[in-house]
């Protein structure tokens, strides 16, 4: 070792190259992080519209079945009318055939109106899903980010792998999230890629101090 240089424990400290490289990796968290930011922006705004369409859907059912409850009425109208004595019996029966067959083609209607509006909201609630996916995702980028302000500050390489772990933690939410999938934050799969992550970081932080022995 040269002389004048300051004696450090390996591995303990990160010199210049350290901090560039900390550096880099905080600019590439804060781009994820606004990234997923965005992206569940986009999801929650999605979901509103998808209930404002279950919503629509909904009124349009509710007006079909009053329809539906009018042409009723009108045909148990009829029906009395058939049975009277001293009147046209065939045609209130042709009114009573031609309202069943009026009811049973609003009928279809309510019920696809109702079929539509359960879709829309199964969309919304996807996409609410997905919403806390990203939510989660950029959180766990914005945690990993101070994290690696302080390994920076501090200048403990150790820090670095508790700074990675939380990253590929939200990473993972941010995959499910992109692919539709139903894993949250509590799913184990974030999980064991955070422990993962931490014990690939450790590896190589290891194998760089013996490189500085």
């Amino acid at each position: 070792m040269t002389s004048g240089q300051p004696v450090r424990p390996p591995g303990s400290r990160g010199g210049d190259g350290f901090a560039g490289k900390v550096a880099v990796l905080i600019a590439v968290l804060a781009t994820l992080g606004t990234l997923f930011a965005f992206l569940g922006s986009a999801s929650h705004n999605d979901a509103a519209m998808y209930k404002t369409s279950a919503a629509i859907d909904k009124t349009s059912a509710a007006n079909a079945w009053s329809h539906y409850q009018a042409k009723s009425n009108k045909q148990n109208l009829a029906e009395l009318a058939s049975n009277l004595p001293g009147v046209n019996h065939l045609r209130y029966r042709d009114e009573v055939a031609r309202y069943q067959a009026e009811k049973e083609v609003i009928r279809k209607e309510a019920e696809r109106w109702e079929a539509s509006s359960t879709e829309w909201n199964q969309r919304a609630e996807n996409e609410l899903h997905r919403q806390r996916q990203w939510a989660a995702a950029s959180v766990a980028q914005q945690i990993a980010i101070s994290l690696a302000a302080i390994t920076l500050l501090a200048r403990r390489t150790w820090l670095l792998t508790l700074t990675c772990a939380v990253a590929a933690f939200g990473i993972t939410l941010g995959i499910f999230a992109a692919l539709h999938t139903a894993p949250s934050m509590l799913s184990p799969i974030p999980l064991l890629s955070a422990l993962g992550a931490a014990a690939l970081t450790e590896v190589f932080r290891r194998m760089g101090r013996r490189l500085d022995t």
